[in-house]
C-alpha cells in the first residue's frame, strides 16, 4: 500500500469507496428453482451447526480491538559511519558506525568493523553523535493539540473519579503539528496519557512518530496498554465540590474501592472460563452436561483495571510527594499489581533507593517545580539522585508540546546539576533518560531504545553532542526511513492546516 505524507493526511480518498451491489434488477427471489431450495435447506444446516460449534467457544472479549496498522516505510540499507555513538545500553563508540537494513538495526560497532553491502547509502557523520530515537514517556500531543482551543482539548474526561473505560488513542488527532515539531527533537516514539484529573484516567496509547490518517497508524505495534493513575491535589481539587473525593483520604478510598470491584470482576470471568472448561470436557450424552455457563456482563471500566491485575496493563502514576508515592507502592501490594513508573515525581529524591529496591522508574522534569503546593519540594539534582541509586530508572518526560521538542536538553540540565554535587554523570548515561528507560517503563524495550541488532532502525544524528545547548537533530530516522532532514524542506513536514498561510515558508519541523 502507497504511504502518504504529512501534507497527505486530509485525503478522504471517497472516490475509491465501492457501493453495495443490490442484486440482479426485477429478481425478486419468485423463480427459485427446487435446487434453489435444497441449496437454502443445506445452507440452513451448516449454520445451525456453525452455531452450536459457536455455543462451545467461550466468551472472550478482544483484548485489543483496535489493533495497530502501523506499517514501516519502504527504507534504503544505510551505513552511518564515523560518529560518536551512545548506544543507550551504557556503551559511547568513539568513530562508530551503524548499519540500517530492512527496518533494523543490522550491525552496531567501530568502523571497519561494520561491513555494509555496495548499494548502502553511506552517511559520512564524522564530528555528528548518533543515539536511538528519543522517547518521551509522557506526552499528550494529539490529544491537546496544536491549534489549541476548546473544540480540540480532549486529553481529560473530568466526569468521575474513575473513567478507567476511556482510551486516550480515540482522542489523538494525528495532524496535530506537534508532532512534526517533536520529530524534530528527535522524537520516534511517545507515550499519549489522558489527563491528571482523576483517580484513574484511562488507558494510554503508545505511538510510533509518523504520518498518518488514522491512529491506528501510528500506533506502536504489539505495544501494551498502559493505565494513567493520579494521586494529590488534581482529583481533590477537581472533585471536592462535586462529590468527591475531596481528601487524600478520599483519594485512597476511591482507589481502593474501585481496585475490590476489579478483583470481583476479575474472579468472575476467571470462575466462568474454568467452569466453561469443565462444561466442555463433559460428554454431549452427560445428563449433567446441561446447558454452556453464561459469561458475565462486560464492563469496560473493569476490564481495564481486570488488565491491570492479570498484568497486561502498565500503571502509570502521577504522583508529586514522596509519602504518597510509598502509600501507593503499599497499595500496589495490597491489590497484587505493579506500578511501573511515578510521573512527575518532584520528591522521587527522598526515596530513590526505595524506588531501586522496587523497580519502579521515576519520570520527571528537570526543572519545573513551584507551580502548585505538592510541586514545591523539589531539588534540580532530583533526576541525577535517583540515577545515582543501584539498579535505578530513572527517565525526563515532557509533559508539554514545547518541552518534547528538546527533552536533550532537559537530560543535559539534569545531568548538570547532579555533577554540581559531585555524582558522575556521562553521556553514555544520561542518554538512557530519555531511549532504554522510557522504553523500559513502557515495556517496549525488546523492540526500540537502544543502538542494538535487530531493534527498530528508530536513530538520531546530531550535529554535535546531544547533551550541548547547541545541539540539533539533523536526521531522524524511524524503522530505517529517513523521516526528518533538517537541511531538506522535503523532509521538513508541515501539517495541512500551516499549508498556504501567509509566510509560512520552509519552516516546518525544523522551524527555520
Amino acid at each position: 500500500m502507497q504511504k502518504l505524507g504529512w501534507t497527505a493526511l486530509a485525503v478522504l480518498m471517497l472516490a475509491a469507496c465501492s457501493q453495495e451491489d443490490g442484486g440482479a434488477p426485477g429478481n425478486d427471489g419468485a423463480d427459485e428453482t427446487p435446487a434453489a431450495d435444497e441449496t437454502k435447506a443445506a445452507k440452513t444446516a451448516d449454520d445451525s451447526a456453525d452455531g452450536a460449534d459457536a455455543a462451545q467457544e467461550a466468551v472472550r472479549p478482544p483484548t485489543d480491538p483496535y489493533p495497530s496498522t502501523y506499517e514501516p516505510y519502504p527504507s534504503d540499507v544505510v551505513l552511518i559511519t564515523g560518529a560518536t555513538l551512545l548506544t543507550g545500553t551504557g556503551a559511547q563508540i568513539d568513530n562508530g558506525a551503524v548499519l540500517l537494513q530492512d527496518g533494523k538495526i543490522m550491525a552496531v560497532g567501530a568502523v571497519g568493523e561494520v561491513e555494509a553491502p555496495e548499494s548502502a547509502t553511506v552517511i559520512d557523520a564524522g564530528g555528528k553523535w548518533v543515539t536511538p530515537g528519543v522517547i518521551d514517556i509522557h506526552s499528550h500531543l494529539g490529544d491537546y493539540p496544536s491549534p489549541s482551543n476548546a473544540s480540540t482539548s480532549d486529553g481529560n474526561e473530568m466526569t468521575s473519579p474513575n473513567t478507567a473505560q476511556v482510551w486516550a488513542e480515540h482522542s489523538i488527532w494525528p495532524q496535530d503539528a506537534g508532532f512534526t515539531r517533536a520529530l524534530a527533537g528527535g522524537v520516534t516514539t511517545l507515550q499519549v496519557l489522558p489527563g491528571s484529573a482523576n483517580l484513574f484516567g484511562g488507558r494510554s496509547a503508545i505511538i510510533k512518530n509518523v504520518p498518518s490518517r488514522s491512529v491506528q497508524g501510528m500506533k506502536f505495534p504489539g505495544a501494551p496498554y498502559g493505565l494513567k493513575m493520579a494521586c494529590g491535589e488534581n482529583p481533590k481539587r477537581v472533585y471536592g465540590e462535586k462529590g468527591g473525593p475531596g481528601t487524600r483520604m478520599g483519594n485512597f478510598a476511591g482507589y481502593r474501592g474501585a481496585w475490590i470491584e476489579a478483583e470481583a470482576y476479575k474472579k468472575s470471568w476467571d470462575d466462568y472460563w474454568a467452569d466453561h472448561e469443565a462444561w466442555t470436557g463433559k460428554d454431549d450424552d452427560d445428563e449433567d452436561k446441561g446447558d454452556a455457563p453464561d459469561a458475565p456482563e462486560r464492563d469496560l471500566k473493569l476490564e481495564t483495571l481486570a488488565g491491570v491485575l492479570n498484568g497486561d496493563i502498565r500503571v502509570n502514576m502521577h504522583c508529586y510527594r514522596a509519602d504518597e508515592m510509598v502509600q501507593v507502592l503499599d497499595m500496589a501490594e495490597e491489590f497484587g499489581y505493579k506500578v511501573s513508573a511515578f510521573h512527575h515525581a518532584i520528591e522521587a529524591y527522598k526515596i530513590a533507593d526505595y524506588l531501586a529496591e522496587n523497580d519502579v522508574c521515576a519520570a520527571m522534569w528537570a526543572d519545573w517545580w513551584g507551580f502548585k503546593l505538592e510541586a514545591f519540594d523539589t531539588v534540580p539534582e532530583n533526576a541525577a539522585l535517583v540515577h545515582a541509586q543501584a539498579n535505578s530508572c530513572a527517565i525526563i518526560h515532557s509533559d508539554s508540546a514545547t518541552g518534547v521538542q528538546r527533552l536533550n536538553q532537559e537530560s543535559a540540565k539534569a545531568m548538570a546539576a547532579g555533577r554540581r554535587i559531585g555524582i558522575d554523570i556521562e553521556p553514555k548515561d544520561a542518554i538512557a533518560w530519555i531511549t532504554a528507560n522510557p522504553a523500559k517503563s513502557m515495556g517496549i524495550l525488546e523492540q526500540t531504545g537502544t543502538l542494538e541488532p535487530g531493534k527498530m532502525a528508530d536513530v538520531v544524528i546530531w550535529n554535535r553532542n546531544p547533551f550541548s545547548v547547541y545541539a540539533k537533530a539533523e536526521h531522524v530516522f524511524i524503522d530505517g526511513v529517513l523521516m526528518y532532514d533538517r537541511s531538506d524542506p522535503k523532509r521538513s513536514p508541515r501539517m495541512d492546516f500551516e499549508i498556504g498561510q501567509l509566510n509560512n515558508k520552509h519552516t516546518g519541523g525544523a522551524g527555520q
